[in-house]
C-alpha cells in the first residue's frame, strides 16, 4: 500500500547524495511508490491540538547536481495526512533538536515516526551507550580537569570528545604526558556547558573503528572505516576510508545484547561503532549513516529492509 512519508532533515541541496543514507531511504520508498514530502525541524508548528508542517513534495533520482525536484509547499497535519514521519536531521543533539522530539512525540499514536522520538531523545549517542559499559573502553564522563587527569595517569594516551558531537568533530587525542590537558580542557568547558567524554586511546583504531547496521534488532551490515593519512580518527567525513569487513564473535555478542533493548525502545535503523573488533563507542540513533557503503560493498539493500520493518509495523498496528 502506498504511503505518505514526511522527511524531516537538513536542506535537500546540501548533502552529498553518493554517500547519504537519508535520500537512500528516499529513493528507496520512491521505488516501492510511497508519496515524499521533505520539512525541516524548525518548520514544525503546534496549534489547535495538531501538529502540523509546511512540506515541499518532493521526487528523487540519483543525478549529481539534478538530484530532486520540489513542489510548492503543503500543509501537512503529520499526525492525520502522514503514514510514516523520518526523523533524519543530522545533530547538533541541542534543545532544537530535543523540542523536536517532544513534539513528534505526540503523533506516535496516529503517524510512525521512525525512529521513535522519546526513544531517541532518552536515548543521545554517548550516553545510553554506558548501558553496555561491558563492552566499553575505559571511559569518563566529566567536566573536572583533575578527574582527566586521574584518567591520563591510569590509562595513558586518550581520547576526549563533546557529549553530543557528531562526525568526528572536535574529537582530540592526548598524548599520556598530558602536555595540552589543560588547555584543552579549557576550551571545552569554554564550548560546552554538558560533560565531556575522555575514553583511553586504543591503538587498535589504525585498524578501523566498525560501523554496524542494525534494523529493528537484526544485523544489516557494516563496513570498516580506516584512519586517513595523518589522522587517528576514522570518521568517513573527516576523510576515513570505507572497506568491506566480517563481523567478529565479540561484534555479534555485542549485537545480540544490543537487539532486544532496540527492539523495545522502537529503535528501527541504528548503527553502532566498534573499534578494534571488541570495543563499542557508540550507539547511533539519531540519524545513522553507513547504508550506501555497506550496500555497495556487500550488493545488498538495507533501504529496503529498513522499508519492509517500517511497512510490517504500519500493517501491524492497522490490524491490532
Amino acid at each position: 500500500m502506498p504511503l505518505t512519508v514526511a522527511v524531516q532533515m537538513d536542506p535537500l541541496e546540501s548533502i552529498n547524495i553518493a554517500g547519504d543514507s537519508s535520500f537512500a531511504l528516499m529513493l528507496s520508498a520512491q521505488a516501492r511508490g510511497h508519496r515524499l514530502f521533505h520539512y525541516a525541524a524548525e518548520d514544525l508548528s503546534w496549534i489547535g491540538g495538531r501538529l502540523w508542517t509546511m512540506a515541499r513534495p518532493v521526487t528523487v533520482r540519483p543525478t549529481p547536481g539534478d538530484h530532486f525536484t520540489a513542489g510548492e509547499p503543503e500543509k501537512l497535519d503529520l499526525g492525520r495526512d502522514c503514514d510514516v514521519v523520518l526523523m533524519r536531521q543530522d545533530p547538533p543533539f541541542d534543545l532544537g533538536y530535543i523540542t523536536a522530539t517532544h513534539l513528534l512525540e505526540r503523533i506516535q499514536g496516529e503517524t510512525l515516526v521512525v525512529n521513535d522520538p522519546a526513544s531517541v531523545r532518552n536515548a543521545p549517542e554517548k550516553v545510553w551507550v554506558l548501558d553496555f559499559a561491558r563492552f566499553m573502553p575505559p571511559t569518563a564522563i566529566t567536566r573536572s580537569l583533575g578527574v582527566a587527569r586521574a584518567f591520563l595517569a591510569e590509562h595513558g594516551a586518550m581520547v576526549v570528545k563533546p557529549l553530543h558531537g557528531n562526525g568526528g568533530k572536535a574529537v582530540f587525542k592526548v598524548e599520556a604526558d598530558g602536555a595540552n590537558l589543560s588547555a584543552l580542557f579549557e576550551m571545552f568547558n569554554a564550548a560546552w556547558r554538558e560533560p565531556h567524554m575522555i575514553q583511553a586511546f586504543l591503538p587498535s583504531v589504525a585498524e578501523g573503528d566498525k560501523r554496524i547496521v542494525l534494523v529493528d534488532g537484526e544485523i544489516a551490515g557494516a563496513i570498516n572505516r580506516v584512519p586517513g593519512a595523518g589522522e587517528f580518527r576514522s570518521n568517513l567525513a573527516v576523510g576515513g576510508e570505507a572497506l568491506q569487513t566480517e563481523l567478529t564473535a565479540r561484534e555479534r555478542e555485542i549485537c545480540a545484547a544490543l537487539a532486544p533493548e532496540l527492539k523495545r525502545r522502537g529503535l528501527l535503523f541504528v548503527g553502532i561503532d566498534v573499534i578494534g573488533g571488541q570495543w563499542l563507542t557508540e550507539i547511533n540513533v539519531t540519524s545513522p549513516t553507513g547504508i550506501v557503503a555497506i550496500d555497495r560493498f556487500n550488493g545488498t539493500d538495507t533501504a529496503a529492509l529498513i522499508w519492509q520493518a517500517i511497512e510490517s509495523e504500519i500493517a501491524s498496528r492497522a490490524a491490532a
